[in-house]
């Protein structure tokens, strides 16, 4: 993992897409040099500039129908299938720089043609090496794990359940003082007495070692040994930071108060507030004019499938608990909850209407809370916002869930992207724990990797209800 303000990005993703933004600005180069040469097209004086800005925009757009999310997992289907939309949408963003701030085409049609068909033949091949490129084992910790416990079992059940966790290779649990073993068997490695600790990841060839023992009283912790492994180079992580890497997750079930309070993040100054504010502005106010031709059609169709009201205003808890009303566009029919007592909503949701599955399936019924952002009653990107009656309910059963309201809710956020929506207790105990890693780690770059992210979740409807 490699940090990048305060956000950690898999080592793999990041030399995949300098490589590719590499690779795609050559081809860009090269195709505008033959086309002058074989059709007498014109060469830009500034061919660098030309190859460089398309070639992020292009990465841009891979980024956003998802290519760099899950570097492997979805095979040559969604290479196949994203990648074109990548390439339109790189171009789209493209045109406006070609047409409005140059006096001539930074690059002609039948060469943008062109360099967009070889570069989508040199990337598909590309990408069939990546594939096992992205699994060479230099590229992926060898991870020990100190302790066989329950704390240290997540570890092993987070490798079955999420493909993005095979980041790291796990060799294995060395047990300390356990008497009962909560991980599976063929995972326990022994550990002879006669060994140290630093002799044991040396023989079985690991990069890091994570603690994960629950009980470190009593000689539970052998901190002598791991002292020693950290002065011979192997890196030494706590539990709970090897998640907030691995996963972007600050797991529940591995937590203890004082690595909240003594660990880094949980960052609040005027000055990160004045730049969040800021972006919040400039954003909401580019959104609202792209998309304003939507939110008058989506109006429109409201109007005469449901009849008023369009909008749709909820309470909902915001910064420090204070209560705010959320507006959102109307998606289910009036009297949706009965003698208004609150309720979850699930998947294939019946008092969801037919233009309401629509424009939630898109998002579109969000878009109105771009007020409440201009109003500065949210954040553009930030927790999800939840009602009251369910905060009141969610922070008796689950730990920390305050933590969420020390900065705005957001229109998008970390976990809106990451998990699918929620509709139970459990449900919204996994979110808080993306919650958590963002209210660790916010800062503008993360900001913008979440509104990436929310264009791919958009483009593919993924976890709308």
């Amino acid at each position: 993992m490699i940090r990048i303000f305060s956000h950690y990005i898999p080592l793999n993703t990041l030399l995949v897409a300098i490589f590719e933004l590499a690779l795609l600005a050559i081809l860009v180069a090269l195709s505008v040099l033959v086309a002058a040469e074989f059709l007498g097209t014109k060469v830009n004086d500034s061919l660098v500039m030309t190859s460089v800005l398309l070639s992020l925009t292009i990465v841009f757009g891979m980024s956003a129908v998802g290519l760099y999310s899950q570097p492997g997992v979805e095979g040559w289907r969604g290479i196949i299938f994203r990648l074109p939309a990548a390439m339109v949408l790189g171009v789209i963003v493209f045109i406006p720089f070609q047409v409005f701030y140059f006096d001539s085409p930074l690059i002609e049609a039948e060469v943008l043609g062109v360099a967009l068909m070889l570069g989508f033949a040199v990337i598909v091949l590309e990408r069939s090496l990546v594939l096992r490129f992205t699994r060479l084992s230099w590229l992926r910790p060898r991870v020990l794990v100190m302790g066989t416990g329950s704390r240290a079992n997540v570890v092993e059940r987070l490798t079955q359940m999420d493909p993005r966790i095979r980041s790291f290779e796990l060799l294995g649990f060395v047990p300390v003082k356990e008497q009962d073993h909560s991980v599976p068997e063929r995972f326990l490695l022994p550990w002879d007495e006669h060994e140290t600790l630093e002799q044991l990841a040396r023989r079985y060839g690991a990069t890091d070692i994570v603690v994960g023992i629950r009980e470190r009283r009593g000689g539970g912790m052998p901190t002598n040994s791991l002292l020693e492994c950290k002065l011979a180079g192997f890196r030494v992580t706590e539990l709970s930071s090897f998640f907030e890497q691995q996963i972007g997750q600050i797991r529940l079930d591995s937590l203890n108060a004082s690595w909240l309070i003594f660990g880094e993040g949980f960052r609040q100054n005027r000055l990160r507030t004045f730049n969040k504010r800021l972006f919040d502005i400039f954003a909401s106010i580019g959104l609202l004019i792209v998309t304003l031709p939507i939110i008058l059609l989506t109006a429109l169709l409201i109007l005469v499938t449901m009849g008023r009201p369009i909008f749709y205003r909820q309470q909902r808890v915001g910064q420090n608990g204070k209560p705010y009303s959320i507006l959102k566009f109307r998606s289910m029919r009036n009297n949706a909850e009965v003698n208004g007592t609150p309720q979850w909503a699930i998947k294939m949701d019946p008092r969801v209407t037919p233009v309401g599955r629509v424009i939630r399936k898109l998002r579109v019924d969000e878009l109105p809370q771009i007020f409440n952002v201009l109003r500065g009653e949210m954040s553009f990107v930030g927790p999800r916002p939840e009602r009251p009656e369910f905060v009141e309910e969610l922070s008796e059963k689950i730990p920390y869930y305050d933590c969420r309201h020390s900065i705005k809710p957001g229109i998008t956020g970390w976990a809106q992207v990451r998990y699918p929506y929620g509709s139970s207790i459990d449900d919204a105990k996994e979110k808080l724990q993306y919650d958590l890693y963002y209210v660790k780690n916010h800062t503008l770059f993360l900001d913008c990797m979440i509104l990436l992210d929310t264009v791919q979740v958009v483009l593919v409807g993924k976890g709308a209800r």
